[in-house]
């Protein structure tokens, strides 16, 4: 059975490839049956299914519900 990778909306996550811009970190604003995430270099904005961006990313830099918990 095939059980989702938790992420949540504000996880900053590092990809395995850089985007055009120099940067591998991204910001997570909408997470569901697509991810919306944006670039921490530029700004960008892009779309991609779960499986996708699943395959892309490498690690998870800063979760944002453990600041959620803090204050």
């Amino acid at each position: 059975m095939y059980y989702p990778k938790p992420y949540n909306i504000g996880d900053i996550v590092e990809t395995k490839k850089e985007h055009p811009c120099g940067s591998k970190q991204w910001e997570v604003i909408r997470v569901g049956a697509d991810f919306k995430i944006k670039c921490l270099g530029c700004g960008r904005i892009v779309m991609l299914p779960r499986p996708q961006f699943e395959k892309s990313v490498k690690k998870l830099i800063k979760s944002a519900e453990n600041n959620e918990n803090k204050e």
